[in-house]
């Protein structure tokens, strides 16, 4: 087990996972997860429950009569999902974990939700936010700095 950290944009709900060594992170696909997002799938790691401590309480949403999902009503971060009954686990979203570099995608879920175009993007032209001449402007006149990885 390794001890994580992560949270939401805004800083104000934090939290800190036991991830077992073994963890084995997904791309869920299902429209449930794609509304709840706005995204075309979502980056999940499967948790206890019990190995997860959150500093400041998330605000959850009951997306549907079986499961709520933890989110931040101030920023508007998905934190994850969980089933109402019946279940010692519960999933984070991995880019809410501080560094999410180490997971790899080890399945799809929803499978039958998938939007396939977007699966392999390896060629696609890359743009670097910190080499984005606008995006870095708005940052000085803002007299801030963009976050760092």
């Amino acid at each position: 087990m390794t001890s994580m950290t992560g949270g939401c944009l805004c800083g104000a709900k934090r939290f800190t996972a036991e991830v077992a060594d073994d963890a084995k992170p997904y791309l869920c696909h299902c429209r449930m997860c794609q509304r709840a997002s706005g995204n075309v799938s979502l980056a999940m790691l499967n948790v206890r429950q019990a190995d997860v401590r959150w500093d400041g309480e998330p605000d959850w949403y009951r997306s549907s009569p079986i499961a709520e999902r933890p989110f931040c009503a101030t920023c508007g971060t998905t934190l994850g999902f969980r089933f109402l009954e019946g279940s010692e686990m519960m999933d984070l979203t991995v880019a809410a974990f501080d560094d999410p570099s180490g997971f790899r995608p080890f399945s799809h879920f929803g499978a039958e939700s998938i939007h396939r175009a977007w699966l392999n993007t390896e060629g696609l032209p890359e743009q670097r936010t910190d080499t984005y001449k606008a995006l870095q402007d708005r940052w000085d006149k803002a007299g801030a700095a963009p976050p760092k990885l």
